[in-house]
């Protein structure tokens, strides 16, 4: 309601001023000044209604005379009105009708229709600009809203991505401690009236495994801290440290060294680490007993793990405590830096692990 007095009171401003403009002319023309003055009312909500009105009045009276040149200026504003708020065809036919009766008006009158059309033109012409320029600024507006959108939901996914990101870094690090720490314990408590050497050669592992891990976490949290935090680069020296701390917790593991290694990328050598500690984790968990193979190989392309055991000979330490996000996470890791990976149980009721790693590692890869 409050949006239409304005339109109202517009109208009703028009009616009398254009009545008292005429107030000298005869009756017909200060009733058709009055009407169309009052017809502007409807020139922003309804401006097809408005320029019929206006087209009407011109039209009805011209019989009696044309207007007076200051009642033209009412349909001037009618025509602004028309090319600023009428649909494109609408405006157009609104324009075609104002000239086309003003025309008519002036022909009945034998006055020049120059000064009238000019009135009727130019301001349907300014009404249109000023719509075109309203319609460009929506559009750049709606853009920019979409744009602003697409910023926030890419920020999202930038963050859940990053949260994935970490969570895996975690599961590595602290799923492969925790499990060395839980067999080592049990074995610990086994031999602890038996042989009190190799209870603390257990701790002595079980330390070792929380050390490490506290290392992994401390460079993890100082390269959360600050992204242009630098370490070592990495080497393959990693992945034979690591499996001579899984064989010194007793896990019966061998590690064979073929082909090429030199220029290894950053993330592949970061990769194998993470697909060797996963694999002697499950080992640990899932196949306590059974001897483990750890085979790296590189070459000009790519560098390639794989990691078999047979069956286990004992039960389980860790059955059933792994959440299954080790693997999943792999095979993310792998498929973002362009490589492949594979994980299933062999004819032996053994399992493997293979993962092959391209040396060009593409944009999108998870270091």
């Amino acid at each position: 309601m409050h949006g239409r007095r304005p339109d109202l009171a517009f109208g009703a401003g028009g009616a009398v001023l254009g009545a008292g403009a005429l107030a000298g002319a005869g009756v017909p023309e200060a009733i058709a000044a009055a009407v169309l003055g009052g017809a502007l009312a409807l020139v922003r909500r309804h401006p097809t209604a408005a320029w019929l009105v206006a087209t009407i009045v011109l039209v009805g009276a011209a019989p009696f005379g044309v207007l007076p040149l200051g009642a033209f200026v009412l349909v001037a504003a009618h025509a602004f009105g028309a090319g600023r708020w009428a649909q494109r065809r609408s405006g157009v036919a609104g324009l075609v009708a104002l000239v086309a009766a003003g025309l008519a008006a002036v022909w009945l009158a034998s006055d020049s229709a120059v000064p009238y059309v000019l009135l009727t033109i130019t301001p349907w012409a300014a009404g249109r600009a000023l719509r075109e320029h309203a319609l460009v600024a929506g559009r750049l507006a709606e853009r920019a809203r979409e744009l602003e959108e697409e910023r926030e939901a890419h920020a999202r996914l930038s963050v859940r991505y990053e949260r994935a990101r970490i969570a895996s870094e975690l599961h590595d690090i602290v799923a492969h401690a925790i499990s060395v720490m839980v067999v080592q314990a049990a074995a610990g408590q086994r031999l602890a009236a038996v042989d009190p050497g190799l209870t603390a050669e257990a701790f002595r592992a079980i330390g070792d495994a929380a050390r490490q891990a506290e290392d992994d976490m401390g460079r993890l949290i100082a390269l959360l801290a600050d992204e242009n935090t630098i370490g070592e680069a990495p080497d393959l020296a990693l992945v034979e440290e690591l499996v001579a701390r899984a064989a010194g917790t007793g896990l019966d593991v061998t590690l064979r060294l073929e082909g090429d290694f030199g220029g290894l990328p950053v993330s592949v050598v970061q990769t194998a680490y993470r697909v060797v500690q996963e694999s002697l984790t499950n080992a640990l968990r899932y196949a306590s007993g059974a001897a483990v193979e750890v085979l790296v190989r590189g070459d000009a392309e790519a560098l390639e793990v794989e990691v078999s055991n047979g069956p286990a000979r004992s039960a389980a330490t860790l059955d059933g405590h792994g959440t299954g996000s080790g693997l999943r996470g792999l095979r993310e890791r792998l498929g973002a830096g362009g490589g492949a990976f594979a994980a299933g149980p062999t004819d032996d009721d053994g399992w493997k692990v293979t993962a092959r790693m391209p040396r060009q590692v593409t944009a999108g890869a998870v270091t």
